[in-house]
């Protein structure tokens, strides 16, 4: 059976493993394991994974790794998918726009086109995104929506697919994206077999705000308040009133709620409910654990209470939640 070639555009900037963890999962060792059962269409090698600098054969990473591509552009050559990463230097003067140029003469010929992270900075200036459903890293959204507004943009999203694109959120989430096309070509057991092979999730649950958001008040945190968030996420079932809060920071609850909306946009009660909740969702991954005792060790005084805070929140009950989660890491 023909190799499918993956072909993965580089430049100077780019973030590294934007393409490496993806193409470490088109290459992963799994794909010989399967290859072995007579009843399995899998060749050892399925993928072939090319590198494309785009000014040039040599460039430099982000984190300033130098890199050989395979080609350059210009080139013609037959691709089945081509992956755009990030990275700043896709944001430097006349990049964004020369990859565009680029992408849109070999488009037509490529059965599916994705950006990893920031790589949209260079596939939504082709135009090609325009009326899309797009993702991207939570962080870039607001400018992404700003450069491109044709865009629909989806910031929770982990990634997604609008007909022949794909987009996804920051850096490890190409490695979701490679896993969704494995899926996509050769199906469930094939790219849970690759997840495994790596010790990453098949499909991870709940979007990429489970991440950003506790990484955001951590980042925002200082003075008196770094303490407090810390001490918050590390002790859930404990009393978080605000007027508890207050005398950590050693403030009087009226003016520690107002100085902690000032600074995080939202209040201590609030920031305590998304805490508890985000915390939730990891436990629920669990088979054994009940949601009851879920709800008790982030601090609900009763199930009912929690279950409703929570589909308010996820848009599904933690029994439903848990069980699409742990019938993804089963299949």
């Amino acid at each position: 059976m023909t190799q499918r070639r993956i072909g993965f555009l580089a430049f100077d900037g780019v973030q590294a493993l934007d393409f490496i963890g993806p193409a470490d999962a088109f290459a992963s060792d799994a794909f010989k394991l399967l290859a072995k059962d007579p009843d399995n269409a899998i060749t050892p090698s399925p993928y072939e994974v090319v590198i494309i600098g785009l000014k040039g054969r040599q460039f430099i990473t982000s984190s300033g790794i130098a890199m050989r591509a395979n080609v350059a552009v210009p080139t013609n050559i037959s691709l089945d998918t081509l992956i755009v990463p990030g990275g700043a230097g896709l944001r430097r003067p006349g990049v964004a726009e020369h990859a565009a140029k680029w992408i849109l003469s070999r488009a037509a010929h490529i059965r599916r086109v994705a950006s990893v992270c920031t790589g949209i900075y260079g596939l939504a200036a082709t135009g090609l995104l325009d009326g899309r459903t797009v993702a991207t890293h939570w962080d870039a959204t607001r400018d992404i929506e700003k450069k491109f507004p044709k865009l629909r943009m989806e910031p929770d999203a982990i990634f997604l697919k609008d007909g022949p694109f794909y987009t996804s959120a920051g850096i490890s989430a190409g490695i979701d994206l490679a896993l969704a096309l494995i899926e996509e070509d050769w199906g469930s057991q094939a790219a849970l077999a690759v997840a495994r092979e790596m010790v990453v999730y098949f499909k991870r649950p709940g979007g990429q705000q489970q991440f950003s958001e506790p990484l955001r008040f951590q980042f925002q945190s200082t003075d008196r308040f770094t303490d407090i968030i810390t001490w918050v996420q590390a002790h859930l079932s404990s009393d978080l009133s605000v007027e508890s809060l207050a005398r950590r920071a050693f403030l009087s609850p009226r003016h520690f709620a107002r100085a902690f909306k000032e600074r995080f946009g939202l209040t201590p009660a609030a920031f305590v409910e998304e805490a508890r909740l985000a915390e939730a969702g990891r436990r629920l991954s669990s088979r054994s654990v009940r949601v009851g005792s879920v709800a008790r060790s982030v601090g609900y005084s009763g199930e009912d209470v929690f279950r409703r805070a929570f589909e308010r929140r996820f848009g599904i009950s933690p029994s439903n939640y848990r069980r699409r989660f742990n019938t993804a890491q089963s299949q």
